[in-house]
């Protein structure tokens, strides 16, 4: 069976004709098409990681260019997806997935409207594996389709249903424990940093490994490692650290406490501010409700964000774990439009007590008046994801779903919820060392066996050549 791209050049040959036929001005003449041809091809390895290469290639008379691949031995019926190409040109076309210390066939085909051809057969064999990159085993009945990413150790990895490992990338210093794939196409991390006091920057790699730009929070502040949204015009939005002295002697506290909140800023892809929200401006510093644990150091962690994600009006929901709080905010005028959970809770929750969650991570928005959380502590001998449909006009808000980890995960820190298509939930539990998918009657589908350790965030892909392009963040 020929692949989708020469389908699509027999539909534009026979729309070519069925034009000719139906010409309202008599007989109209086809274009004249030449055949595409392949002139020369090289694989290139790729030193980020030997699970992927490319194959620089020339062509002539095409407008597109894919490769077909296998193993040695086997039928080259792997196709990747088509790159564009120009009449005669030069194109570098990616290859993902491979498997490590093996030996490859591949072939380059060439597309234009009326036919294709294909190139020499080229032989290529792949690396092994880094000795520190960690390995799994995963399983489940029925699994989403595609992989998983996420930060372990020193990688930022994507792992296929089975576990292995299809992708990787090395950080000198680890990812940061966050490592997630953007809609744009690419992945990013925050990279611990080499010295202790430096600035933590967001770095964004393409899909190859190569570092494409970095980013960071305005007016000096540190950027966290929770969370970073990439948005289509290039701009992004980061959770930041910000740091003041306040006098908290009215509340019995120190008159030069010193006090970390949590910034919310949108940058422009050059860098310009767009928007910046602080709680320093908007919330008012309850000392009693600060836990004894997070005031360690001299420093009172104050709101702890962890978590963002925009709704469909284009608002900010952002997880507070020290407030136990998810907050609504205004991107346009920076307002606080409500405070749901902890003890500034304005909901009504109908059938289950309040507050609710506890210590939470993960929230999405996942639709007008629902929304997706990973409640840590709200039951301290079981986590579980939960979702909420609310109602911000009558503040009232009632718990539709609940899934505990099926090894009764505690997940005391980190932790992260992704809201998948067809109602289902994939759940990494932080600390509690477990990552699972279930469907939309909770379920297992799909799990990391074992204890994979700490896994902050994981995020589900359908591809390797588009990751995080068109999926749910």
């Amino acid at each position: 069976m020929r692949p989708p791209y020469a389908r699509k050049a027999a539909l534009a040959a026979l729309l070519v004709g069925s034009s000719w036929a139906l010409g309202c001005d008599g007989p109209v003449e086809p274009t004249p098409c030449a055949t595409p041809e392949v002139i020369g091809s090289t694989v290139n390895f790729n030193r980020n990681n030997v699970l992927s290469a490319t194959v620089a290639t020339a062509v002539r008379a095409a407008d597109s260019v894919a490769l077909r691949f296998g193993r040695v031995g086997e039928r080259m019926d792997s196709v990747t997806p088509a790159v564009a190409a120009s009449g005669d040109s030069a194109a570098l076309i990616p290859l993902f997935g491979l498997f490590s210390a093996a030996d490859y066939s591949v072939q380059v085909v060439a597309f234009n409207r009326c036919a294709e051809s294909v190139g020499a057969v080229l032989r290529f064999a792949t690396d092994t594996l880094p000795a520190d990159l960690p390995a799994y085993t995963a399983a489940g009945p029925a699994p989403s389709p595609g992989y998983v990413v996420f930060g372990a150790g020193k990688y930022g990895l994507v792992i296929d249903n089975a576990g292995r490992v299809v992708w990787y990338h090395r950080f000198p210093n680890g990812p940061g424990l966050n490592f997630q794939a953007q809609p744009n196409g690419r992945y990013v991390a925050r990279p611990t940093p080499a010295t202790a006091g430096e600035v933590a920057r967001w770095v964004e790699i393409d899909l190859l490994g190569n570092v494409t730009r970095t980013l960071g929070c305005a007016r000096g502040l540190q950027s966290r490692f929770h969370e970073m949204l990439a948005e289509p015009d290039g701009s992004y939005w980061l959770l930041c650290d910000e740091v003041r002295t306040v006098n908290l002697s009215a509340a019995g506290g120190s008159s030069q406490a010193t006090v970390m909140g949590t910034a919310v800023q949108h940058l422009s892809a050059t860098g310009d501010v767009l928007f910046d929200w602080t709680p320093f401006d908007h919330f008012q510093l309850d000392l009693q409700a600060i836990q004894p644990g997070d005031q360690a150091g001299g420093v009172i962690n104050w709101t702890h964000g962890n978590a963002l994600d925009l709704d469909s009006a284009g608002n900010l929901l952002v997880s507070f774990r020290n407030l136990s709080e998810v907050t609504k905010i205004n991107t346009r005028t920076g307002a606080v439009v409500w405070r749901m959970g902890g003890s500034r809770n304005q909901f009504t929750f109908e059938n289950t007590a309040a507050p609710a969650f506890s210590r939470q991570h993960g929230v999405r928005a996942t639709g007008a008046g629902r929304l997706l959380l990973l409640d840590n502590l709200g039951d301290p001998l079981a986590s579980r994801a939960e979702r909420y449909e609310y109602d911000e006009v009558r503040r009232t808000v009632r718990l539709s779903a609940s899934y505990a980890s099926s090894t009764g995960a505690v997940a005391q820190t980190g932790g992260t919820t992704q809201n998948l298509p067809g109602g289902r939930t994939l759940v990494s539990y932080g600390s509690g060392g477990s990552v699972e998918e279930y469907d939309a009657a909770g379920n297992v589908v799909w799990k990391i066996e074992g204890k994979p350790g700490y896994v902050f965030r994981a995020q589900r892909i359908r591809s390797l050549y588009r990751a995080g392009a068109g999926e749910p963040r």
